[in-house]
């Protein structure tokens, strides 16, 4: 384990904080739902869904937080305006959760934006994200809709490794800022299996650099991996949860782990991998800024 030296800064959306040196907070959980092929969807452009079982869901991600002590931000894909409104609207009127604004096109990521300024909820929303392909016109929304956190996607398609990732992040922190995002949360990206290494050594040298809080998604490449999908579920869980609860051991703040109903067998492991941390930090002076860590609720 290791302590960073440079400030770590903390951030705070909606009653969920994020940062600081490993050890200090849990871990934040981002699942998503209403993705491309998720089964309860069943019109993708009109949003219409089975809300039942979304509710279901969603209630099985906070209760885990709960027994866990993970906090929880949901990231509600969309693949028209129409859709993710629809989707946002019902999340919101179902729990307290933070939220990713996470549309498929620009367009829809504008509308959605504007939504969410219309009806108030700019303290729970995450823009997902500011890139190196971010648009001048969802540049303008987030500043108009007084959107202030954010997730800055680091991948930089000229030069793919960590230097690469690290040049990238701080440009766009830079533009992040300049629009008026207060919260960023930075993500170091995952192009391939293999590349959950290079992201997270991203996370590691950002975290040095820049001090923000960071992570990645490692769920983005697991079903990618044929031969593991080819053996049995259990195998593929084990590996699956592996790749988000390694990421924390690299300093990570937050994980997308994928797909919200994977949240089952994620949650625990990532828990597992931050109680490790915090006891191990307290070689190094550093204590639990929570009393919900995963530390006083697992063992």
């Amino acid at each position: 384990m290791f302590k960073f030296s440079s400030p770590q800064k903390i951030i705070e959306i909606s009653n969920v904080k994020l940062g600081g040196q490993p050890g200090e907070l849990p871990t934040v959980m981002i699942g998503s739902i209403f993705f491309e092929g998720h089964s309860i969807v069943e019109d993708s452009k009109k949003g219409i869904f089975d809300e039942r079982r979304a509710e279901e869901l969603v209630n099985q991600a906070l209760s885990l937080s709960d027994e866990t002590g993970n906090p929880t931000i949901i990231d509600i894909v969309g693949d028209t305006p129409q859709a993710l409104i629809k989707y946002i609207d019902f999340i919101s009127s179902i729990c307290d959760a933070p939220f990713l604004i996470d549309g498929s096109t620009a367009e829809v990521r504008i509308e959605a934006t504007k939504h969410v300024a219309e009806i108030g909820l700019q303290e729970r929303a995450i823009f997902n994200s500011i890139y190196e392909h971010t648009t001048d016109e969802e540049r303008e929304v987030i500043r108009e809709c007084e959107i202030t956190s954010s997730v800055v996607l680091a991948v930089n398609s000229r030069n793919p490794m960590v230097k690469g990732r690290v040049e990238m992040a701080e440009r766009l922190i830079k533009e992040a800022e300049e629009v008026g995002i207060k919260n960023i949360l930075l993500d170091t990206g995952v192009l391939d299996i293999p590349d959950v290494g290079v992201a997270s050594k991203t996370i590691f040298e950002v975290k040095e650099r820049f001090g923000l809080p960071s992570g990645c998604a490692p769920a983005n490449t697991i079903d990618m991996w044929t031969k593991l999908k080819e053996r049995s579920k259990e195998i593929f869980r084990v590996c699956d949860a592996f790749g988000s609860a390694m990421t924390p051991l690299f300093g990570a703040d937050f994980v997308m782990y994928g797909p919200i109903g994977r949240a089952k067998y994620v949650y625990p492991a990532v828990a597992f991998a931050d109680a490790i941390i915090a006891y191990t930090m307290r070689q190094e002076g550093v204590r639990p800024k929570t009393k919900e860590h995963p530390l006083f609720r697992i063992f």
